[in-house]
């Protein structure tokens, strides 16, 4: 039931092309950029999760979050946080845990595989 709210949610903040509160710089960031077609659905769930709620983001996806970009990454997290329904967030454990996805994210992809 919980993963249904997730992706109704996901759907209006990342899907659209921009909400009536989104600033024009990040939404400007988002187009010019393509964010929103970088990405697929499962991995902007979990990436989503690990930021805003409590999870993690697998192997895969923090493949497809590093192909994002940072700047997508920075802008997405941003327009989100715009969101009156997040309002009650607290904004610097939403940064700090935003930082940590990317970072863990950069850290995983630029490791050698075990396997290589």
């Amino acid at each position: 039931m919980a993963s249904l709210h997730v992706y109704s949610v996901l759907v209006v903040l990342f899907l659209t092309c921009g909400t009536v509160m989104a600033t024009k710089e990040n939404d400007q960031i988002i187009k010019e950029n393509n964010c929103e077609t970088k990405i697929g659905l499962p991995c902007v769930l979990e990436a989503f999760t690990s930021i805003f709620k409590t999870g993690s983001i697998s192997n895969k996806c923090c493949g497809e979050h590093v192909v994002l970009g940072k700047v997508c990454h920075s802008a997405l997290v941003n327009r989100t946080l715009e969101n009156p329904l997040f309002k009650d967030l607290r904004l610097a454990t939403i940064i700090a845990k935003s930082i940590q996805t990317w970072n863990n994210c950069l850290a995983l992809i630029d490791s050698p595989s075990p396997s290589a």
